[in-house]
């Protein structure tokens, strides 16, 4: 009886997160199992799970309501929650504190339990296959009803922003060509930041982490093929006090953060810069420095999972006549944009391009220049199978 009880309360609380975030993922025994893992036999913590219900945000106050649970009571919980990565506990503007309940991923419970330093055992291990396991199957829903994921995936905003390189590998200025025309509502837009100094001089509080793509990846026997630098996921400002106060990551200075983007650009990763439900009005809340065979975002549109959608400000131009064709631009490039023509030239999908700049940096021949323009990169999952 008592075990049904529980069983019970595991599966409230799992319906309760899995509508949370972008990805409404379906409950069932992945899902449940991953939350065991998390949460552990703790009914109370279920409890408070199952409150957030009705409103993924609430305050003390308001969960007081939902919860029936006692303040001291409360806090305890959303503590022991939030160093699980079920929980964003930070004040508000107007510093009253808000918890919000997170989603399974995107960013939440799986990226948080890989961000921090691991211990490379058994449990953490059983984690990234469940996630796997839980990816795998939201591939298998989108590929059996392909025609009817299609509109859906029409609707979805970037995901995320690139913040392209400005250099190359042996320090020259990649050349950029100006936009060329006006922009729609040119007055009220704001460009947002287009370097990784210039996000980076905004905020005092600057918190990295682990690459929590990589290290999954590596827990799954698969490491990362490039060796990139694990200790480059940054957070800023609230997510930065956040991630620290919970083990996540370590507070920097600006100085070490500058030196790390470096080596990361240096990698040949990417910087993709997340905003507050993906409004680039907003500062950024965290920058990802990302390698093409591990990044879960390219690697769930690679592997017919979800769509690339991405906010950029810039597009790779190649010159073809200083281009000798020597492949690196193709090898380098993350969305696979670039191919060698019949005439074993360089040659560009601009519909697949995210501008990041990797191609232009590695380019031997400086063939390579990033052409400005605001756009939105949106790319289809492959179609593995044809439904029946």
């Amino acid at each position: 009886m008592i075990g049904d009880l529980l069983q019970t309360k595991y599966e409230k609380a799992a319906r309760v997160i899995c509508k949370q975030g972008m990805i409404p993922f379906s409950v069932n025994e992945t899902t449940v199992t991953i939350l065991k893992r998390a949460v552990g036999d703790s009914e109370a913590e279920l409890d408070l799970i199952a409150a957030f219900d009705k409103k993924a945000s609430q305050t003390l106050a308001e969960l007081k309501v939902s919860s029936g649970m006692p303040e001291e009571t409360i806090v305890e919980l959303a503590n022991s929650l939030a160093r699980k990565g079920l929980l964003f506990n930070q004040p508000n503007t107007a510093g009253i504190m808000v918890y919000r309940l997170l989603p399974l991923m995107t960013v939440g419970l799986m990226e948080y339990t890989f961000m921090g330093p691991l211990q490379w055992n058994e449990t953490e291990k059983e984690l990234a296959i469940l996630f796997q396991r839980l990816i795998d199957e939201v591939r298998d829903r989108v590929q059996e009803s392909y025609d009817i994921f299609v509109p859906v995936f029409n609707l979805s905003p970037p995901v995320d922003r690139t913040v392209p390189a400005h250099t190359t590998d042996d320090g020259k200025k990649i050349k950029v060509i100006p936009v060329n025309k006006t922009l729609d509502s040119a007055g009220e837009f704001v460009l947002p930041s287009q370097s990784i100094e210039e996000i980076i001089e905004k905020f005092d509080e600057i918190a990295v982490g682990h690459c929590f793509c990589r290290q999954r990846r590596a827990l799954l026997g698969d490491p990362c093929a490039t060796d990139a630098p694990l200790e480059n996921c940054f957070t800023f400002g609230k997510s930065a006090r956040h991630t620290a106060a919970q083990g996540f990551a370590r507070m920097i200075t600006r100085e070490e953060a500058f030196r790390i983007m470096h080596e990361a650009e240096a990698a040949g990763l990417v910087h993709k810069a997340f905003h507050p439900n993906s409004n680039v009005d907003k500062p950024e809340t965290s920058i990802c420095n990302c390698c093409k065979d591990c990044c879960d975002t390219l690697r769930t549109w690679k592997e017919g999972v979800f769509p690339l959608v991405n906010s950029t400000f810039h597009l790779s131009q190649i010159d073809r006549e200083p281009c000798t064709g020597c492949g690196t631009c193709v090898e380098r490039c993350p969305t696979e944009a670039i191919r060698l023509d019949d005439m074993g030239k360089a040659i560009r999908d601009a519909g697949a391009c995210f501008g990041c700049g990797v191609c232009a940096r590695f380019c031997p021949e400086e063939a390579i220049a990033l052409e400005e323009g605001l756009r939105k990169v949106f790319i289809l999952p492959p179609r593995l199978r044809v439904s029946a």
